[in-house]
């Protein structure tokens, strides 16, 4: 998603509208899954979970691109003959395609081109059986109709593999582009966040490394490089971090790695943004152990617990120590600058995902889209099966949109609960994360007898199956947003004008005349007494 301010040669600093990508190879998962995810950052951002069916087009059938962030119409390309089946960010070949928005050199970007980097991103989708097809369609359609978006990191999987390709345009009416993809090794695990991670790549590394064939003599030719090829650094060339990109964005590549390794103390460091010439971190790591799911899920809710970047150890949070801070991400007072802490868990997602792709599964069971509408830590992750055809109303509901309010669309209900605990977290957030963890367990426990009954059908006909799974998961996101307006009215009364309501076996309690048993008052938590009176010494002192 978009940053917002500019330097004068690099699109880097505060990124208020940013995203995260994590991915884990197949050998590095617990059961052999590709996974990769996506938090779509962007204030103001309401999106639907899309739909593109597939479908066979005539000669000559042209499709509109429209810009996935403006809604502004770019032009026109012909169709492809056939297209596939996407549902979310997934197709029915499991195909999986997300991304971050890192900026880079700004005279790159083609405002000329049709080809934004969402549009590339469902176009691609609609034409890809595999990562590599996938790549190849991207870097076509860009080199034929121009791109006209940012430098952009895309994850693309599928599967067998898991890449990162890093893309930029080269300046108006080139209609072209720069780029790199590279193969995450089948026992590794990788992320990306809104800044540049490719430096140097192997050019003869055919099988694992593909770049456009003038993405060296490009940096020549406009004076930006001078070494040999083999030593050419992509990002220092096109996307150089600076401070804002360590710590806003490589801070939190950082945080998912440290969660499966123990020597990332020594990118630290370079994770803090202070010291220019630390050591950067790799593009990937092995973990220590074998990833699941659920851990990758927990990394999406990240809030840099237990690091040095922790957002519990300041007044920032408020009473109830919130672990999220408002935007913009820099601010000055006094005529000096300062910056808040900006980790994957994030008040301004618009959805988040987190997707299994399983070779060893039929393609319509296979592909799986853990998928939520709101904030990661703030919603349960529901099944999207990539088979699906029809979507749940709760996240395609009519007339819903980002300033339109409906009980019936999973955005805005979760968001209504979110936006009631964000600022009263410690005292609200168990009783969210206790609902939230309550359905995800249940969806991971059905999830063997639920594959195996689609196994059964798909013995029949695979259309049999995905019509089965297709009913699960719509059944599922329902159930989600029945229990999260329940949870609504839940927090209303438990926690009504801050206090809490007593309760015994999931019921409020009365007292002997009928009427609601007294409310206890928490009042301050100790952390806050203490910064209160440090803060204000006797003034509150009872004599």
């Amino acid at each position: 998603m978009r940053k917002i301010i500019t330097t004068s040669l690099l699109l880097v600093s505060v990124y208020a509208m940013a995203c995260t990508n994590f991915i884990v190879g197949k050998d590095a998962s617990t059961d052999g899954s590709v996974i990769c995810t996506y938090n779509a950052d962007d204030y103001g951002m309401f999106q639907n979970l899309c739909h593109y069916p597939a479908a066979k087009h005539a000669p000559g059938e042209m499709r509109r691109v429209v810009d996935w962030d403006s809604n502004k119409y770019h032009g026109e390309i012909p169709e492809a003959p056939e297209t596939y089946n996407v549902i979310g960010n997934i197709n029915e070949y499991q195909v999986t395609i997300g991304e971050t928005t890192y900026g880079g050199r700004e005279e790159m970007v083609d405002t000329t081109g049709i080809l934004d980097y969402g549009s590339l991103i469902y176009i691609a989708l609609q034409r890809s059986k595999t990562a590599r097809e996938a790549i190849n369609v991207m870097t076509t359609l860009v080199n034929t109709y121009g791109y006209n978006s940012e430098g952009e990191t895309f994850t693309i999987c599928d599967p067998n593999e898991a890449w990162i390709m890093e893309m930029m345009g080269k300046g108006p009416g080139s209609k072209g582009a720069v780029w790199v993809a590279i193969r995450i090794p089948d026992n590794a695990i990788c992320a990306h966040a809104n800044q540049s991670r490719i430096t140097t790549f192997n050019m003869k590394d055919k099988k694992n490394v593909l770049y456009a064939k003038d993405v060296v003599s490009f940096a020549r030719k406009m004076g930006w490089y001078t070494g040999k090829d083999a030593d050419f650094n992509w990002n220092e060339t096109y996307a150089k971090p600076d401070f804002s990109g360590r710590r806003f964005c490589e801070a939190r590549v950082w945080s998912f790695f440290n969660h499966f390794s123990s020597e990332m103390n020594r990118y630290l460091p370079y994770a803090m943004g202070f010291e220019e010439n630390a050591e950067p971190m790799p593009l990937w790591i092995v973990p220590n152990h074998k990833v699941s799911v659920q851990e990758v899920m927990a990394c999406m809710r990240d809030h840099y617990e237990g690091t040095p970047f922790a957002l519990d150890s300041d007044i920032g949070g408020g009473i109830w120590e919130m672990p999220y801070r408002p935007t913009p991400l820099t601010f000055e007072l006094d005529g000096k600058k300062y910056f808040n802490e900006r980790p994957t868990s994030t008040q301004q997602t618009g959805f988040s995902y987190v997707s299994q792709m399983r070779s060893w599964l039929p393609r319509e069971i296979g592909g799986l889209m853990w998928w939520g509408n709101d904030d990661g830590n703030m919603v349960a992750y529901t099944p999207v099966y990539c088979s699906m055809t029809v979507r749940p109303e709760c996240f395609n509901t009519p007339g819903a949109d980002e300033i339109t309010f409906s009980d019936r669309n999973a955005f805005w209900v979760c968001n209504w609960v979110s936006n009631m605990v964000y600022p009263r977290y410690s005292l609200l957030f168990p009783s969210l994360q206790e609902v939230r963890d309550s359905l995800e367990k249940s969806y991971f426990s059905a999830q063997k007898a639920v594959e195996e009954r689609a196994l059964q059908l798909d013995a029949e006909s695979p259309q049999k199956a995905a019509e089965f799974l297709n009913n699960y998961s719509v059944d599922k996101a329902q159930q989600m947003l029945t229990r999260w307006r329940q949870l609504a009215t839940y927090l209303i009364v438990k926690y009504n004008d801050m206090i809490i309501h007593p309760e015994k076996d999931g019921q409020f309690t009365r007292d002997e005349n009928g009427l609601g048993t007294r409310p206890k008052r928490p009042g301050y938590p100790e952390k806050f007494r203490r910064a209160l009176i440090q803060q204000t010494g006797d003034k509150f002192a009872q004599p």
